[in-house]
Order: structure tokens, then C-alpha cells, then sequence
């Protein structure tokens, strides 16, 4: 029996768990190079930092490096239906985490388990949607002493930190970890739109040649999934309220419209806004029977749940894993996956681990500079220093064994100076 605190479903799992980390390592060579030079220089010594991730074989390789520098780490899920629970034992009985989520826990556990994490008096945040650094400053201040600063993950949370900063309630430095190239480019857009096109096949099984994917947003993620829906052969329709990112998509050859326009003509929908009530009421009322809704951005506010709930006559939870049946009056049925949640999370195993080695790398190193430079640094949300991308970058073109060109010293001299 371990002596580190948790809260999982089952320690049993962990020998499964620790295969599944594993296996998860073998595409993160970014991250296991960083966790080796952790090793031996302990960067972390001493700190304690509380993380609210997906927990995950990924998320466990990027805690494992954390603890190889030296850190104490307690983690939380992001999500109530994205934990493996035997990776979550594995991080608990292998690598000493102490880990407080389980698959398919209740909002009151979940709400529960932020608290508990932020109780250990991190010294550092990492988060995933901004939860713990929301529900710290509103429901928690005084868990906030001793908090140096953190790391956000995620364009909501982001976008929630920003806010919060411009309304001069952050007390944290939080880096914007989200904003980098490389996890814009491989999380957001490959990452998402691989790991999201997953998660509709193994609950749908559904055939995408030929059908139509609306897909309401048209940021990195947007762009990803997109693509991959293009790719195999669906009719893309783009959604979007800006109209720079619209306008992209057009010059891009999607079909851009309205939400109230694509409704009657979609088979399949996507939400990847990081907003609320994207698909509404007056949306469902015309959808065609048999529509399938999923959702890939951060929080169950993309549909609206509350009036899907209203306009059901009979709902069959059980018609398929992670995917409910809502029966209209008029006899149309539509197919909502994963309780509206991350449905590449719920219904699939996320990004690729190839992906998040790179985000996880970024996570990690900025993680160290943080740690080193906080005292530099007030309130407000900074941006990754442009050095740790390009480290990551160079790092992940060198496992796959790509080379590339080097600024000769004439270069570099013309590209200082403004003179002919």
C-alpha cells in the first residue's frame, strides 16, 4: 500500500497503468530528454505544485519529469470523464503523485478535489481551463499564499485569465503556455482535429465520406478538425463570428454561413469556440433527424444541455458508449456525445502522444522558468519567453532526425543591420 495521498478508483489498476505510460513514452522523446536533465539538475527542488489536468498516459509522462526535478505533485482532473484510472493509479503507486480524480466523477467530487489540491499549499499552478486558479481566487483566496505563479494550458483558459487581469482580480503571474507556435500548431490543430474526428467514430461509427461536419469556430482547432473532416471526404461547413477567421475559412474553400443556416443541412456537428450556447434551441428545432452533436471545446456550455433536455420527449442514455439519443415530438432523434464534454476525451484518448510531447515539453521547461524567475514577475499573463519554443522545436526536428539550415554569419549581420 502506498503512503501517497489520493483519492482513485482502484490501486489494482496500476500495473495496467504503468504499461500504459510507458507505452505512452516511446512518442515523447522531447519530454523524456527533459525529464532526464530534470534528473540530474533538479530544477524543482523543494517546490510543490498543484495541477488540474486531464489525467491521462501523457499527462503522466510530463509529471514524471516534474517530479525528476525534484517537485512534490498533486493533481486533480480537468475533466470528469477524461481520467484513465489506471493511469491515475499508476501515478500514485509508481511515481509518487497524489492524484484526486476517477472516471466519470460527480461535479460536487470534482468541485471537491480542486480544493484539496490547492490545500497542499502549491507553490506553482498548472492548469487546465483555468479552474484551479478560478476557484482559488473566488470560492479560496487564502490558498493563495505562497503561490509564486503557474502555467495555463488551454484557450479558455487563457481567455479567462485575461479577463481577470483586466478587471485587476489575478494576484498570479500565469504564463500563457496555450500561445506558443508549437502548441498552437501541434496541440490545437493537429492534436485537436485528429483526436476529435477519433472520438465521433468510436462512439458513431459513423461514415463521414459524403456527409456534411458544420464545425462552429474557426480558431487553431477549428482549422485542425477541418481539415481531417475534409480529408475523409466530408462537406465542410464553417460557423465563426469573427470575420478575419471567417474570412479565412472562405479563402480556405469551406462553406461559411450561420448556425441557423447550417442546422437543416448538417449531419454531423462540432462545437470548438470556447464559448457558450453556440448550438441553441432555435438550432435543434431544425436539425435533421439523426444529427449527431459533439463538442471539442473546454466546458459542456458549447450546446445547450438545458434546452436539449426541454425539447426531448425520450432520451436512450444507453444506445451506445458516450453517446445519449434525444427523441423530438415530431419524431426526430438527435445523438449527443459525451454528455457535450470533450468528446475526444470521453469518447477517445485525446491528442496523440507525439503531440502532447511537444506541449508537455513547453509545459515542463516553462514550469523551470518559472520557478527561477518568479520573483522578477507580478501579476498578469505572460507569454512563454520565445527561446523555450524554439528549443522544443529544435528538440523535436532532431528525434525526427530532420535537419535544417543555419543563419550564415553574413546573414545574421544583414538581417541586425538597416543599411544596404
Amino acid at each position: 500500500m502506498t503512503d501517497t495521498a489520493h483519492e482513485v478508483a482502484d490501486l489494482g489498476l496500476a500495473r495496467a497503468g504503468i504499461r500504459r505510460v510507458d507505452w505512452a513514452e516511446h512518442s515523447m522523446p522531447v519530454l523524456r530528454s527533459v525529464r532526464e536533465r530534470f534528473a540530474s539538475e533538479r530544477p524543482l527542488e523543494g517546490l510543490r505544485v498543484a495541477a488540474c489536468l486531464h489525467v491521462t498516459a501523457e499527462t503522466a509522462n510530463l509529471l514524471r519529469a516534474l517530479r525528476a526535478g525534484g517537485a512534490e505533485v498533486a493533481l486533480a482532473a480537468s475533466n470528469p470523464l477524461s481520467t484513465q484510472d489506471d493511469t491515475a493509479a499508476a501515478l500514485v503507486a509508481e511515481y509518487g503523485v497524489s492524484v484526486y480524480a476517477w472516471a466519470g466523477m460527480d461535479p460536487a467530487s470534482y468541485d471537491r478535489n480542486l480544493v484539496t489540491v490547492l490545500e497542499t499549499r502549491p507553490h506553482l499552478i498548472l492548469d487546465d481551463g483555468c479552474d484551479l486558479v478560478n476557484t482559488a481566487h473566488a470560492d479560496r483566496p487564502d490558498l493563495l499564499e505562497g503561490v509564486l505563479g503557474g502555467c495555463e494550458q488551454t484557450t479558455t483558459g487563457v481567455i479567462r485569465l485575461r479577463r481577470m487581469s483586466a478587471e485587476g482580480e489575478l494576484r498570479l503571474p500565469m504564463v500563457a503556455v496555450n500561445d506558443t507556435a508549437t502548441k498552437r500548431m501541434f496541440d490545437n490543430r493537429y492534436g485537436t482535429g485528429q483526436s476529435t474526428i477519433d472520438g465521433i467514430l468510436r462512439a458513431t461509427n459513423a461514415l463521414l465520406a459524403g456527409r456534411t461536419v458544420v464545425v462552429a469556430g474557426f480558431g487553431y482547432c477549428g482549422r485542425g478538425l477541418a481539415e481531417r473532416a475534409r480529408g475523409m471526404g466530408a462537406r465542410v461547413v464553417v460557423t465563426e463570428v469573427d470575420p478575419v477567421k471567417a474570412l479565412d475559412a472562405v479563402m480556405q474553400g469551406y462553406t461559411v454561413t450561420t448556425m441557423e443556416e447550417a442546422a437543416p443541412v448538417g449531419d454531423v456537428f462540432v462545437t470548438v469556440t470556447g464559448n457558450r450556447d453556440v448550438v441553441r434551441a432555435e438550432h435543434l428545432e431544425r436539425m435533421k433527424d439523426g444529427a449527431i452533436l459533439a463538442n471539442s471545446g473546454h466546458f459542456d456550455l458549447e450546446i445547450d444541455l438545458a434546452a436539449l433536455e426541454r425539447l426531448a420527449v425520450a432520451v436512450d442514455r444507453g444506445v451506445r458508449d458516450q453517446a445519449e439519443e434525444y427523441v423530438f415530438a415530431d419524431g426526430r432523434r438527435v445523438l449527443l456525445l459525451s454528455e457535450g464534454r470533450l468528446v475526444n476525451l470521453g469518447a477517445a484518448e485525446g491528442h496523440p502522444a507525439a503531440v502532447m510531447d511537444m506541449s508537455f515539453a513547453v509545459q515542463a521547461l516553462t514550469t523551470e522558468w518559472l520557478a527561477a524567475n518568479h520573483a522578477d514577475m507580478g501579476p498578469g499573463v505572460l507569454e512563454v519567453p520565445a527561446g523555450i519554443d524554439t528549443e522544443v522545436a529544435r528538440l523535436e526536428l532532431a528525434s525526427l532526425g530532420v535537419r535544417i539550415d543555419s543563419l550564415t554569419p553574413g546573414q545574421e549581420d544583414y538581417l541586425r543591420s538597416w543599411r544596404p
